[in-house]
């Protein structure tokens, strides 16, 4: 009995300790997370608040070809899936900076009214204090949205728009729900480990796979923070920019050379928790979508991926690696 005792002692001393340890994992600035590359940080200032853009500046690691790639991280990510991609780029010749959005990965997480437009200003300040002149823009998800909009802010900054699955192909307006920033951020609090998990299954890859679960512990691991409350106000206000500030019907207006890069099997709709079943099947269907935006982008280019979803750069790397240097 005393044995049995002693063993059950044992096992809830274990997983008390467990759950601090998974309590304590990531704070919201992720400071516990190893990025591919060394970090280092822009100050900024926005009403009155002094904040830092992380970033990461690689060099090239032969002779350089003279030319730079720029990477933007999607919504639920930061820089840190970058490191096959920057590599890659890096060993063909090319300059890759790799910023944390202001809201996202090490960068500042200021209560702001976000913008793509305030983002796309902070991201020529970076391009004018690294002293580049020109640069491609690689654009994930969210990531893509911001691309797009830099390259209609800034198409002399750009020799090329290279968008990976992005986010904004669709009008959410026109079919999710409106919510306030305060309604979103309720929904925001109530994120686990398993309703991430259950998201990324069931909208970013075609099969789940083990090396995969980082993504899901980087994301979840904040939610365990004492401070998640002010990263998940942030994930609202970012959720509402991507809402009410669609570039859909701009798509138009691109001057910039424009390639995307799609995972045919993507079903990513922002806002997907709010609707039906019936309306999650007719929408966030890339395989429509990409064909779609490529006809309305002047003199665009379309590589498709077969049996992939969101994120080509993490489910496919080889293939998507092998399109995007032949793209540049």
């Amino acid at each position: 009995m005393r044995r049995i005792l002693i063993l059950l002692t044992l096992s809830i001393i274990y997983i008390t300790s467990a759950k601090a340890q998974k309590i304590d994992t990531l704070s919201i600035n992720l400071e516990g997370v190893k990025y591919p590359y060394a970090l280092k940080y822009l100050p900024l200032n926005i009403d009155g608040q002094d904040i830092n853009m992380a970033y990461m500046d690689v060099a090239p690691t032969i002779t350089p070809n003279g030319r730079t790639v720029m990477l933007f991280h999607g919504k639920n990510f930061g820089g840190y899936y970058w490191g096959s991609v920057i590599k890659a780029l890096a060993a063909v010749g090319f300059r890759v900076i790799a910023p944390d959005q202001i809201g996202f990965g090490r960068s500042s997480k200021p209560i702001i009214n976000y913008t793509f437009k305030q983002l796309a200003e902070w991201n020529k300040k970076l391009l004018d204090t690294l002293g580049i002149k020109k640069t491609s823009i690689l654009g994930h998800s969210m990531g893509g949205m911001l691309a797009t909009r830099f390259a209609l802010m800034y198409p002399e900054r750009m020799d090329k728009l290279l968008l990976e699955n992005p986010i904004g192909l669709e009008d959410y307006k026109a079919f999710v729900p409106a919510s306030t920033v305060e309604e979103q951020y309720k929904r925001e609090l109530k994120n686990t480990a398993q309703s991430i998990k259950k998201y990324y299954q069931s909208s970013y890859f075609t099969i789940w796979k083990p090396e995969y679960d980082y993504l899901v512990n980087i994301a979840a691991g904040p939610t365990f923070s004492a401070d998640y409350p002010k990263a998940a106000k942030v994930a609202a206000l970012t959720y509402n920019m991507i809402y009410e500030q669609p570039v859909v019907d701009e798509f138009k207006d691109l001057k910039v050379p424009t390639i995307l890069f799609i995972g045919k099997e993507d079903k990513t709709i922002v806002g997907k928790g709010l609707l039906s079943k019936d309306q999650q099947a007719i929408h966030g269907l890339y395989r429509f979508l990409g064909k779609n935006t490529a006809l309305k982008i002047p003199g665009s280019k379309i590589i498709e991926f077969e049996d992939c979803g969101h994120i080509p750069h993490v489910e496919i790397t080889t293939e998507f690696l092998i399109a995007l240097i032949g793209g540049l």
